[in-house]
């Protein structure tokens, strides 16, 4: 028996069984989990009033694989795979960060989760671009959602954002 694989797997084998063993199916769609996180996000001010910015990209992200534990398997290809959790409020207390990355790239920034083990702060954009910011600055993860979870589960090297 013949599979065309290309024309039934959306992501490469490795994150695909990643993304399944989190609970990730084709179809997952949990809106009213990304509502709650998105009224959640709106209603958070920070002390020097700082606010969240919500937008279709991030609230799409978070319906299909919002809450999300990640583990992947292997070594990964060029860096250690992260581990995952897609939380947006592992971002609650940083929309200062948020919208400093997001004037910087000249668009508004929302967060989609952490890399567990490092802490990095996972975040979207109004175009659905993916980026990780971490200790040692801001990373480009991909176009897409989808892009960025393979660059993350298949431990591809990010693009470093850089001023300018």
């Amino acid at each position: 028996m013949h599979t065309d694989r290309t024309s039934t797997t959306r992501f490469a084998v490795p994150v695909d069984a990643a993304l399944r063993a989190a609970g990730w199916q084709p179809g997952r769609w949990d809106i009213k989990q990304a509502e709650i996180w998105a009224d959640a996000l709106r209603d958070h001010t920070s002390p020097a009033g700082h606010r969240h910015t919500v937008f279709p990209a991030a609230v799409e992200a978070w319906a299909e694989f919002g809450g999300l534990h990640i583990t992947p398997t292997g070594p990964g290809r060029q860096v250690a795979p992260a581990t995952l959790h897609l939380d947006p409020l592992h971002g609650l207390h940083m929309a200062r960060t948020l919208g400093d990355l997001g004037r910087a790239l000249g668009t508004d920034v929302c967060s989609l989760g952490a890399e567990t083990d490092s802490q990095a702060l996972l975040a979207i954009d109004t175009d659905g671009r993916v980026y990780t910011l971490d200790h040692t600055g801001d990373w480009y993860l991909g176009h897409d959602i989808d892009q960025a979870l393979a660059t993350l589960i298949a431990g591809t090297e990010p693009v470093r954002l850089t001023a300018g």
